[in-house]
């Protein structure tokens, strides 16, 4: 069987797959899917009738590749027919049974159809050295996505590499050892405490391999995400990795729309256990453990407060640091509540721009309204006069009926009788 010569192949495929960090069956599998361009491209340039070569011309063919003697061949599936229509797919019966008496029509036979070596050509290795980049950055892709699909919403270590625009590249590790691959962390992903260098280190939530031919990264990644927060809770805290303590809900606003408003976090913690504090749990010994999220969060403000069946007292406790006097539940259905609170708690529970109240709405599901609680009484107590008032001035606008008499049979006959008397 004739060889075209690769001198140094098994070298080549090595340096390759250490290059690109792909292992050498992929590395031989984009080789020889380049290789068959390659042919392609020299087949091309030899034939007058271009028309014939459709898409799937050349689907028969094949490439082997030889590590031993350092070069490939090129095969080709032909169908055994009576008459021959096209040489490259198909082959007399006559001319297989000179070799093969026992070969049958419609049987399949592989042919060596390789090249020689001067006549591959210049243009059809320059076509296989570019098909051959563009298939191992396909291999990359398919090997990251079949990586990282499994590590969606998960946490990683990142480390910057570069910038490009507002967004950030940095590189990342799978939990399996393999070796680092470019994400991308876009600005509005980012946190405003961060301090973005070179090399810098910290914590990523992979948010989502993309698919299909992308230019630049696959891997998305987050700072801002609620499961980056989750998921360093569940590294801190043991009981929530033993289940003894679970977390219900959590709001996040990493980028807070006014620059005068830091990072937030407000999360939900509950447990069946009548011996265990969910929320001193999270905190930790003089707040060991949730200093170690803040720290990692670069000082964003958390608050973690104990979820409840109750909604009153969830909404109450979700207005967290603030102290609340009185929960009405206005709409149950609507899920629309007011909240009462002193005076000098109004600001707390409001929060900085709204901020408070918003993510309590948001970690709860209800509308809240917060209001002074003496004012609110002060405001009552006054339509409640206005009513009583508005009902006396009623009641003595009111006519008394006049009296009418009903003129009966009886009643006739008397007047009848006086005017009798009279007359007499």
């Amino acid at each position: 069987m004739s060889l075209v010569s690769l001198p140094g192949l098994s070298q080549m495929i090595e340096e390759i797959s250490q290059r690109h960090n792909l292992p050498k069956s992929s590395v031989q599998e984009a080789l020889k899917e380049a290789l068959i361009k390659g042919y392609e491209r020299f087949r091309r340039s030899q034939s007058l009738d271009r028309q014939q070569f459709y898409d799937e011309y050349f689907d028969n063919f094949e490439v082997e590749l030889d590590t031993d003697d350092e070069g490939f061949r090129i095969l080709s599936t032909k169908k055994i027919v009576e008459e021959v229509e096209n040489i490259d797919h198909h082959i007399s019966l006559e001319e297989v049974q000179e070799v093969a008496p026992e070969a049958e029509l419609g049987d399949e036979v592989v042919l060596d159809v390789t090249p020689n070596q001067k006549d591959f050509g210049r243009m059809a290795a320059i076509q296989t050295k570019q098909v051959l980049l563009q298939k191992l950055r396909d291999q990359q892709r398919k090997l990251i996505q079949e990586e990282f699909n499994e590590l969606e919403d998960t946490v990683l270590n990142a480390r910057v590499l570069r910038f490009e625009r507002q967004d950030i590249i940095v590189a990342v590790q799978s939990a399996f050892g393999q070796p680092e691959v470019d994400a991308i962390l876009p600005k509005r992903e980012q946190l405003p405490n961060d301090n973005y260098r070179a090399n810098a280190s910290f914590k990523v939530l992979l948010k989502k391999v993309r698919e299909g031919s992308h230019r630049g990264p696959q891997l998305l990644v987050s700072r801002g995400a609620a499961g980056l927060v989750v998921d360093m809770f569940s590294v801190e805290v043991p009981e929530i990795e033993e289940d003894i303590v679970r977390i219900v809900a959590v709001s996040r606003e990493a980028n807070p729309p006014s620059r005068y408003v830091g990072p937030r976090t407000k999360i939900a913690v509950d447990t069946l256990e009548r011996d265990v504090d969910p929320v001193g749990a999270c905190i930790g010994a003089r707040g060991s453990r949730i200093q170690a999220v803040v720290n990692e969060l670069r000082g964003e403000k958390i608050d973690v407060i104990r979820w409840s069946p109750d909604p009153a007292t969830y909404i109450a406790n979700a207005l967290s640091p603030a102290r609340v006097d009185e929960v009405v539940l206005l709409n149950a259905e609507e899920r629309h509540a007011l909240v009462l609170v002193p005076e000098d708690q109004l600001s707390l529970a409001i929060g900085k721009e709204g901020q408070n109240v918003r993510l309590a709405a948001r970690l709860t599901g209800w509308k809240i309204d917060i209001k002074d609680i003496v004012l609110y009484k002060a405001e009552a107590e006054k339509q409640q006069l206005e009513a009583e008032t508005n009902e006396e001035i009623d009641y003595e606008d009111e006519e008394s009926p006049l009296e009418e008499m009903t003129l009966t049979p009886e009643n006739h006959d008397l007047d009848e009788d006086n005017e009798t008397e009279n007359q007499e």
